[in-house]
């Protein structure tokens, strides 16, 4: 792993202790092999001028909703460090009792909540402290063995800390085991099955140290054969079965109660993966860290022949799982999966949005590659499925439950617009998007690819006439989205007002082909999809085509 810091770039930065944290809390989030969609947490600690003109010890600790790669300083929320070491002391505390203790000592009560790992941040006793997933790092700990193979790959220069439940339990737990040691004999800290800890005075320090430890992790899984070759630039042939793909969309959103999205991935690796050997093995052991069941669920389900029946499967296992681990006390969440393998065809993802379906996606691209190579390390061993459970049903995850805020009234549906790139389609685009759909909208203006750039639109060139375009218009939006629920038919041309005996036989022929045939030829091509959509509706602006 490179070092991306640059003295030149940093220098404006380094003087404010704050800023030097922007700048290479940036760097982190920029490598996806160690944070990855909010992952991971930073800090830095310092004295400011609280609000009665007196010096204070803060630590500024990254903030809940704020991705490490796009972190602005208002991302750093300041805490009270002596409240937050105190916390530390304590013999038992509630997540929830933990959260509200700091958040009533931080200087603003408007910013951000601190990350849940704040007292932690505060116990260690450096100036900067660095907090990331990196890949190679949980590779090497979710494999057969894998405390050991740290030990004997960092020695005794790095803290190695057994898994507990993140929050309070394991800033308690570090601090009880810390509390006597001379910390200057470390260069890091590794909590087992999560993540890693560098820490230092100076930024540039802490952030080299993190890509130091990365490094002689990536460096292990390479002297010992576990990479992932792939076949350079040839494609592993794959089987595309796009009815199928929108009957498994169905049936997850019958059991997750709502309508989702799909998105397929049949990339080479995630053939390869889809068509593993022992796949029920591998996918079933669990996340490459507990953070990743609040996006992944705990497991996949396995898409055989009857995939409706696999779903249900699935749920009724979900369920169980949950009966057997709750207190009694829980709200069950949806039992539907939010990613599949489907042996000879990929692995699919699944989300209310599309960016939810994102990010299960990338999640999951670093998970495939993760246990791929802990098998050629002895095997795969992701945590117990009690704390995977303990995480996804964490009480502060429970209590957001009846927070949430209603949804839009077509998320999670996919809609089809014919005549989108301007005009009456445009406007269909726009309110279908704000409604929550993810939209395909189709044009022979070019301007149409323009909402490219709409996050969940499909911007295509498409002559309606031409039987072939429309053909692969509809896959395109299948393999986009997952299926199709809303067929929006506005294409049309408007000639000149003519009398019958005055229009030319071609005017007549072009108005008939755009303005009739070519509807009767996508209705015909997207009837197969609609029946397995989601509430489906086909929709004709009443104008020049009726």
């Amino acid at each position: 792993m490179q070092s991306l810091w640059n003295d030149t770039d940093a220098a404006p930065f380094l003087d404010d202790p704050l800023q030097a944290r922007v700048y290479s809390s940036r760097l982190l989030g920029r490598n996806p092999d160690l944070v990855l969609h909010g992952g991971g947490n930073t800090s830095v600690k310092a004295q400011v001028r609280n609000f009665f003109g007196d010096q204070e010890d803060v630590l500024y600790v990254k903030g809940s909703g704020w991705d490490l790669i796009s972190i602005e300083a208002a991302g750093f929320p300041a805490v009270k460090l002596a409240v937050l070491q105190r916390l530390a002391t304590l013999e038992h505390l509630t997540d929830s009792d933990m959260v509200r203790m700091q958040k009533s000592a931080m200087l603003d009560p408007s910013a951000p909540n601190p990350s849940v790992e704040a007292i932690l941040h505060a116990i260690i006793p450096f100036t900067y402290v660095d907090h990331t997933h990196a890949d190679a790092v949980i590779t090497i700990s979710n494999s057969a063995d894998g405390e050991q193979r740290l030990r004997d790959l960092y020695g005794d220069r790095m803290l190695i800390i057994p898994y507990v439940m993140p929050g309070f339990i394991l800033a308690k737990t570090v601090y009880q085991l810390t509390k006597d040691i001379d910390w200057t004999r470390y260069e890091g800290m590794i909590l087992l099955n999560h993540g890693v800890f560098s820490f230092a005075n100076e930024a540039k320090t802490c952030y080299q140290r993190m890509i130091h430890i990365v490094s002689r992790a990536e460096q292990y899984l390479t002297d010992h054969k576990a990479l992932i070759t792939l076949p350079g630039d040839a494609r592993i042939e794959y089987r595309e079965d796009l009815l199928t793909l929108a009957r498994i969309r169905r049936a997850v959103a019958q059991r997750a109660g709502r309508a989702m999205l799909s998105k397929i991935d049949n990339n080479n690796r995630a053939i390869l993966f889809s068509n593993l050997e022992n796949l029920r093995h591998c996918a079933n052991q669990g996340p490459m860290t507990p953070d990743h069941v609040l996006r992944t669920k705990r497991v996949p389900v396995i898409i055989g022949d009857d995939p409706t029946a696999d779903i249900d499967a699935f749920a009724k296992q979900y369920l169980a799982y949950f009966q057997e681990f709750t207190d009694g006390n829980m709200t069950c969440l949806d039992p539907a999966p939010r990613w599949a393998v489907w042996p000879g065809h990929g692995v699919l993802t699944f989300g209310a949005t599309d960016s939810e379906a994102s990010i299960v996606k990338d999640i999951i691209d670093h998970t495939m590659e993760a246990i791929q190579r802990a098998e050629r390390l002895g095997g795969w061993q992701a945590l117990p499925a009690k704390d995977i459970f303990d995480v996804e049903y964490w009480e502060l995850e429970q209590a957001k439950l009846g927070q949430s805020k209603a949804s839009p009234p077509l998320q999670g549906k996919v809609a089809l617009v014919t005549g989108a790139a301007s005009g009456i389609g445009r406007a269909c685009v726009e309110q279908l998007q704000q409604q929550g759909a993810a939209v395909v909208a189709l044009d022979l203006d070019k301007k149409v690819t323009e909402l490219n750039e709409s996050p969940g639109v499909l911007g295509l060139v498409c002559d309606i006439t031409d039987t072939s375009m429309i053909k692969e218009a509809v896959m395109a939006a299948v393999r986009e989205f997952g299926g199709l629920d809303i067929l929006v038919n506005n294409a049309g041309i408007f000639p000149a007002s003519l009398t019958l005996e005055a229009m030319q036989e071609d005017i007549w022929r072009k108005s008939l082909d755009v303005n009739l045939n070519a509807h009767q030829q996508i209705l015909t091509t997207c009837i197969p999809y609609l029946k397995l959509g989601i509430d489906p509706a086909v929709i004709f602006i009443a104008s020049k085509n009726v």
